[in-house]
């Protein structure tokens, strides 16, 4: 028995109303993905034209259409994640991924969403952001029961008006969540020319702590998470946002972790656009280089690709661009390990002091890490080590690139004469300012070297 006769033979569905509605086509597919790669957007076959996302290292639920209705079909079920190469996470999600998929529709659209529950405990949707029926909103025990392990449920409901939503649970959500569970939720506006870019790209920011060596999060933290992540991806396993030189470029984030996050991309001011509450009207909207992502919000920014090269996204919390293990890594700076050192390796062969001039050199270190971790600062470019990780990828805009083109096209050549490069001449030896009043033209008689 596939996975689609399972569901439709022992799946139960609670809502009576919608069961009278869909029992002649049984349950829709509940496809799974386990590939961590960003897949191609999900081009609409009918209905309302669109400019589909690109989910970060995700993909879009697919739907059918039952009369006038889109329905989808989410199974909330335990997941492998691999957050980078070399290490995998024990998680929970939807269909197959955390985070699960993202559902994209249309303004005026009405939807019919099918939940079906294999986790161990009961869990809900809540449709964050959503104007929509209070029995919809999927507050567990407020506006409707839980949905015990095993059963499936079904929402219904007119989406009116377009933006960009997220969905999680509202039932043990620390622990749901904490686990990995939850989505984008894409409205498309009714009208195909109204904030209309050429690229849409969308991702989740959310956090694990996850010890080295380790699978599985620890649920109960609250405030020291030590993976910083992306739609469940840290760099270098993060995608590369590809754009064409020329295009409108739309980058929406939400973020599902306990603290805000200034997202920063180099490069480039942009303009926000659209908030929770809605898309911003040119006449409200200002200009950044860094947008401060609030907990439990979302924020939209576009900008207009004109200036190719590999430009850094990243958090601007230094923290944030790292990995697992440097959260417990004590502060060596100054400190003169050559003696100690000299005793370990009498013992410890391979030992191998670190921090005492700064921690740079754990990006070139191939030092033997625990198993299932990634290293604490890494990922290489065309000039040496990056010494990055968590939340960081880069937008790559290039010439040339199709539009339906999402492939990584490599590193960017710096034109001659546009790289910084090092200096060979003489050196003048510093001068002192013996006044403590600023000087614009340094006076040569008020000057004296050391």
């Amino acid at each position: 028995m596939n996975r689609r006769q399972l569901l439709g033979a022992g799946a139960t569905l609670v809502a009576s109303g919608a069961w009278a509605q869909t029992s002649n086509m049984g349950l829709p597919e509940a496809p799974i993905a386990t590939d961590a790669k960003t897949q191609k957007p999900l081009v609409p076959q009918s209905g309302p034209d669109y400019n589909p996302v690109v989910t970060l290292n995700g993909w879009t639920l697919p739907y059918r259409m039952n009369g006038n209705i889109k329905e989808f079909h989410l199974v909330a079920e335990p997941v492998e994640r691999e957050l980078a190469e070399g290490m995998i996470a024990y998680l929970w999600g939807y269909n197959g991924q955390s985070i699960g998929p993202t559902i994209e529709a249309v303004e005026g659209d009405r939807v019919r969403i099918f939940v079906t529950n294999k986790l161990p405990e009961h869990t809900t949707v809540h449709w964050h952001g959503m104007i929509l029926p209070s029995g919809m909103d999927g507050v567990g025990g407020l506006s409707q029961k839980h949905i015990p392990p095993g059963k499936t449920f079904v929402y219904e409901f007119d989406l009116v008006k377009s933006g960009t939503f997220m969905y999680h649970p509202h039932a043990d959500e620390m622990v749901q969540m904490a686990m990995g569970m939850m989505g984008l939720f894409i409205v498309h506006p009714k009208n195909p020319a109204f904030m209309r870019v050429d690229r849409d790209f969308c991702f989740l920011l959310n956090a694990y702590d996850i010890d080295p060596g380790t699978y599985m999060p620890r649920v109960m933290q609250m405030t020291d998470f030590n993976l910083w992540t992306w739609n469940s991806r840290v760099f270098p396993g993060i995608d590369p946002l590809v754009v064409n030189k020329g295009d409108r470029v739309r980058v929406r984030v939400g973020n599902l972790t306990m603290t805000n996050h200034p997202i920063h991309m180099h490069g480039y001011d942009f303009e926000v656009t659209g908030t929770d509450g809605g898309w911003v009207r040119p006449e409200a909207r200002w200009p950044e280089v860094s947008i401060d992502i609030p907990v439990g919000a979302m924020r939209a920014y576009e900008f207009d690709a004109k200036y190719p090269g590999d430009w850094a996204i990243h958090c601007h919390k230094s923290h944030h661009t790292m990995n697992a293990m440097g959260h417990d890594v004590p502060t060596f700076i100054g400190a003169d390990k050559s003696r100690l050192t000299k005793l370990i390796q009498k013992h410890q062969p391979e030992y191998m002091p670190m921090g005492t001039a700064g921690m740079a050199d754990m990006g070139e270190m191939s030092m033997e890490i625990p198993a299932n971790t990634v290293p604490m600062m890494t990922g290489w470019g065309p000039h040496g080590p990056i010494e990055m990780g968590g939340m960081f990828s880069v937008v790559k805009v290039r010439e040339g690139i199709a539009a339906d083109d999402y492939a990584d096209p490599g590193w960017y050549e710096n034109p001659p004469g546009t790289e910084a490069y090092e200096w060979t001449g003489p050196v003048p030896d510093p001068v002192i300012s013996d006044s403590g009043e600023t000087v614009l033209t340094p006076n040569p008689a008020a000057m004296r070297r050391p």
